[in-house]
């Protein structure tokens, strides 16, 4: 096997993917917009372009050297039980992939972490570029969790290149604006995240935007009962209530938005923090 997987081949595997899903959702929208596509993309590209470069520049000192130490040292889970070739790979991206599911509802859930991530959430509408929107300062804190994933698990570099391939192509299918046939996405939602799925975490409702964690398997929302799927798409408004308007999602405010003062993220204008209760069956049943 492949010691990892070229840089190349990952860069034309997302970009690729990148625009697979942003032909699809344009010609298959699944929710309507309400800015401008170019005008958000653009925004969108040039956060992704900061977040990425500090992301690359801490991953290539930080990451792969600790990959490598692990299989050098015998370290982790996976060095510790019977496991090769494909076989040991595959462990590695499930169990990456459930722990990942902690990092988001660390993001969530820790008040300093939440901070960087709203960054991510604030964006009125959700598309493809969403999926590489996010401020270099969680993807700067990520690179940590990320080493700790590696030493615990024992992931080899070959798993923690295929991971991230898989992580980023799924990233952006979820993200994606793109209408599924609904039997289909019913069934797929079973198996891995899908865009009607991660479309109600992205919800301005706190109590749904807190469900759906899950980035490539969605067998760790059902796990940890954290599922929610029968929320209708036209019900939903992309967002965070405190950051409705355009003006205060432009790019200059985007990259000193972790730095502010807080205020009530889940309130809206009125004072008001809604909650949508779910519907009878709202872990088995997803509605168009």
């Amino acid at each position: 096997m492949p010691a990892s997987v070229s840089s190349q081949v990952a860069a034309a595997v997302v970009t690729g993917a990148f625009a697979v899903f942003l032909w699809s959702e344009w010609r298959f929208p699944l929710r309507r917009s309400r800015e401008s596509k170019l005008k958000r993309m653009g925004r969108n590209l040039a956060l992704a372009g900061t977040g990425l470069a500090a992301f690359e520049l801490l991953q290539i000192p930080i990451v792969r050297p600790v990959s490598a130490w692990t299989m050098e040292g015998r370290v982790g889970l996976l060095n510790w039980i019977p496991a090769s070739g494909w076989a040991r790979t595959a462990a590695a991206v499930i169990l990456l992939d459930y722990t990942l599911w902690f990092w988001h509802w660390i993001n969530h859930r820790v008040p300093l972490f939440w901070r960087f991530h709203r960054v991510h959430h604030v964006d009125r509408d959700m598309d493809a570029s969403t999926g590489l929107r996010f401020h270099l300062g969680e993807l700067v804190l990520s690179v940590g969790y990320r080493a700790l994933q590696i030493v615990v698990i024992g992931a080899d570099p070959l798993a923690v290149s295929v991971y991230q391939i898989l992580l980023s192509a799924s990233i952006l299918f979820h993200h994606s604006n793109t209408r599924l046939p609904v039997g289909l996405e019913r069934l797929l939602c079973r198996l891995i995240v899908t865009p009607r799925m991660h479309g109600i975490h992205h919800s301005d409702y706190r109590n749904e935007a807190d469900t759906n964690w899950s980035s490539i398997l969605s067998a760790w929302d059902y796990l940890h009962g954290t599922v929610r799927l029968d929320v209708p798409q036209d019900a939903i408004t992309i967002g965070v209530p405190a950051f409705d308007a355009a003006d205060k999602v432009t790019l200059g405010r985007l990259l000193v938005m972790p730095f502010l003062r807080r205020g009530t993220d889940w309130k809206r204008p009125d004072g008001s923090a809604p909650v949508r209760a779910p519907a009878q069956s709202a872990r088995l049943r997803m509605l168009p």
